[in-house]
């Protein structure tokens, strides 16, 4: 055995959950993602999807992948800097930029590859990237790759992000990044006064709303809208795997910058283009989330009865506000255990346990989508509540 394989076979965690019975990942669904979805040839409640508008089973999105793939094939076989520029692409762009509010929008192939690609190129090496210590990990790793200084400020800490500011050369480029609505815990950022800390210091401002767009504002516009402040910040992220029912992302900005980030942004020039299918699918979610805002109501009313519900029964779920409700257990084994146990009920949830967050941090989330109903989210209080009461978390 060489010395790569000799490191790597100390990594036991997956093995030793699997003999155990409880390794809760890669459960292979055989429907579609929907409130309910088959695994093993059982029914079970979803309540761990990031598709919070619940249109990647709408008859309109399926219809318009198809009618997409009909008309331009299967694939690009090239990336958007070259072969791989569609009119729909481009029509797509300009849709998304009236609706965050910005002068332009790029379409990459991921969420993932929008925040490398943009973090990565935007500043130089004596610039800095401020970042929340728990925005995604695409954002980690696009300020990574950057040669700038990178600073990290503490989760949602105004006076840390401050601190950080000021230790920062007032004649070099300061770029906040942050997540509009945080992956795993739920909770909004605190936009307004980054804002103000922006504009006092001469910083820029890019925010990721994956978890925000479809979810804020009458439309689905995202955080940055719903507080009014889309013209505040520099740079808007979106991803298409979440309320859009596809696969991709964006990132919206004025002209100029854009200008820079097609001819400049590594992940965008060399990956290849969003495929036909995923472009048409995103164009329908778009009608969707346009004309049909009563969805977005109903996923705000079964979020506030969830969380008064979680509340009620004395979960510590933190200073989530959103349909992402953390769950918070604080044990690693315990964590897999109830997520076991929770499936076995008939609840898909996920677990978070480290090394993605800290042994003293672990939970499971839960997250909601507009489709769900109140029976069901009943149903999972109820089983959830016994769970967590026999393993003494709450």
């Amino acid at each position: 055995m060489r010395l790569l394989q000799q490191k790597l076979i100390k990594f036991d965690a997956p093995q030793k959950a699997k003999a155990a019975g409880i390794y809760p990942y890669f459960r292979p669904i055989s429907s579609e993602q929907s409130t309910e979805v088959i695994i093993n040839g059982r029914k079970i409640l979803m309540f761990g999807s990031n598709a919070y508008l619940g249109l990647t089973n709408h008859p309109k999105v399926k219809e318009a992948a198809i009618a997409a793939t009909r008309k331009y094939g299967t694939g690009m076989a090239g990336s958007r800097f070259l072969n791989g520029t569609l009119d729909i692409h481009e029509v797509l762009e300009k849709r998304l930029a009236k609706f965050v509010g910005k002068e332009e929008a790029i379409i990459y192939s991921t969420g993932f590859q929008v925040n490398v690609g943009v973090v990565s190129c935007l500043t130089g090496k004596d610039d800095y990237i401020l970042w929340d210590e728990l925005d995604h990990a695409s954002i980690i790793e696009g300020h990574r790759l950057s040669f700038s200084n990178t600073l990290k400020f503490k989760h949602n800490d105004m006076e840390s992000l401050e601190k950080k500011l000021e230790f920062c050369n007032p004649d070099k480029i300061k770029l906040i990044v942050v997540d509009g609505v945080f992956s795993m815990e739920g909770d909004v950022s605190n936009l307004k006064e980054i804002v103000r800390l922006a504009n006092k210091y001469s910083a820029n401002i890019m925010v990721d709303e994956a978890h925000s767009l479809g979810v804020f504002g009458k439309y689905g516009q995202g955080i940055c809208h719903e507080l009014g402040l889309a013209d505040e910040v520099d740079l808007i992220m979106g991803t298409f795997s979440k309320s859009f029912a596809s696969l991709g992302g964006f990132i919206a900005t004025d002209s100029v910058t854009a200008n820079w980030l097609r001819h400049n942004s590594r992940s965008y020039i060399f990956s290849a283009s969003p495929t036909p299918a995923a472009i048409g699918a995103v164009n329908a979610a778009l009608d969707i989330m346009e004309s049909e805002p009563e969805r977005i109501e109903h996923l705000w009313k079964i979020t506030k009865y969830a969380l008064e519900g979680f509340r009620s029964r004395g979960f510590e779920i933190g200073h989530t506000s959103t349909p992402i409700i953390p769950l918070f257990i604080r044990d690693d084994p315990k964590t897999f255990v109830i997520t076991h146990e929770l499936f076995e009920n008939g609840i898909f949830v996920n677990p978070v346990v480290s090394p993605a967050v800290a042994p003293s941090d672990t939970l499971i989330r839960f997250s909601l989508m507009a489709t769900h109903t109140f029976d069901q989210v009943n149903y999972a209080l109820d089983k959830i509540t016994e769970a967590f009461k026999k393993y003494e978390v709450i």
